[in-house]
């Protein structure tokens, strides 16, 4: 039995040794390090465009969009509509929020990644009301309890959290980009739930408007969803800038026609050699790009008859390339496989 490959950190030996010292830095779309609070004022505040855009997208300045894609990305900005982009998996659906704010200097994207549970609750604001109990309860039981109604109202935003549609919906002079992540992974009444708030570019928050008139000016502070404190003004919010919003799909449901009537439609296509190219350059730098070139060639031959996402092609090339194992090409085949594939 031949011994393990120089490059595995773990071996499978049973033996505990220090091999996790070993492990180079972490590929530049996994690494966490050195996150802290989000900034809406800083373009990276939590390190999400690196991650996305890569650490080396200086170097890829020369790629632009398509003409088409860049006429729907312009056309939504024109009308203040959302942008819905289908494609394959890995195609560069989210990444377009993250250029467009780079690009334009918008700040933070707002994300919202959706799942099957997900509502329009979850994304205008959270409302903490068991928070809120116990520390009226609390207080019932303070020698200092005997506050005033109109105190015990304005503690009420303290308890309130807008979510990022919510945050993206705050009155500002510029628009801020706001990413809602894969909606056809929703249930079934989503897209219809987000018809109105998407239509008039305002929402309620009912526990502020019932006591809006107990509150100085009719404000009230509550948390945005960047951590910072905001007034919401007679239990309200309403934008000035419509918010630059993107919708992803990979394609696994339609839509609605009234959603789809509300929405600029851009679907993104197969990328060809050198837009894949730039990506991985992006990503992980031009040496990389250059000794990857076959794995993109290779990965582009299989993708015209399997279902395969280019973060899987980012994933062989920084493997084989940082562990520099014996079988590259069959540890990348090991990497990329077909999606599609029946279970």
């Amino acid at each position: 039995m031949s011994e393990p490959s120089e490059w595995l950190i773990y071996r499978g030996a049973g033996e505990p040794h220090e091999g996790i010292e070993q492990l180079p830095p972490p590929p530049p779309w996994r690494d966490f390090a050195g996150r802290g609070a989000p900034d809406p004022d800083e373009q990276d505040g939590d390190g999400s465009a690196d991650r996305r855009l890569g650490g080396y997208r200086h170097i890829a300045e020369l790629h632009r969009p398509g003409a088409e894609e860049l006429e729907m990305i312009n056309a939504a900005l024109y009308l203040r509509r959302p942008l819905l982009v289908t494609g394959s998996p890995g195609a560069g659906k989210s990444t377009l929020a993250h250029s467009v704010a780079h690009e334009l200097g918008l700040g933070r994207v707002l994300r919202w990644p959706i799942v099957s549970r997900s509502t329009l609750q979850d994304g205008l604001y959270h409302y903490d009301a068991i928070a809120r109990l116990q520390d009226v309860q609390i207080a019932a039981h303070s020698a200092a309890a005997g506050a005033a109604g109109a105190e015990s109202a304005q503690s009420v935003g303290s308890y309130i959290r807008l979510g990022p549609l919510g945050t993206a919906l705050l009155p500002s002079d510029r628009p801020r980009v706001l990413l809602i992540d894969e909606l056809d992974k929703s249930d079934i009444d989503l897209p219809n739930d987000l018809l109105n708030v998407l239509e008039e570019g305002e929402f309620a928050i009912p526990e502020l408007e019932r006591i809006a008139d107990r509150l100085p000016d009719g404000e009230a502070e509550v948390l945005d969803d960047d951590g910072n404190k905001v007034k919401v003004r007679g239990g309200r919010v309403q934008c000035r800038s419509f918010p630059f919003v993107v919708l992803t799909s990979n394609g696994e449901r339609d839509f609605p026609a009234p959603l789809m009537r509300r929405c600029i439609h851009l679907e993104l296509g197969r990328p060809d050699h050198q837009r894949l190219a730039t990506f991985v350059r992006a990503h992980l730098g031009d040496e990389a790009a250059r000794s990857g070139d076959d794995l993109i060639a290779h990965f582009l031959e299989r993708s015209r008859s399997e279902l395969l996402a280019t973060d899987q092609l980012l994933n062989a090339i920084y493997l084989t390339d940082a562990a520099a194992p014996a079988g590259r090409d069959r540890l990348a085949d090991l990497l990329i496989q077909r999606l599609d594939r029946p279970r």
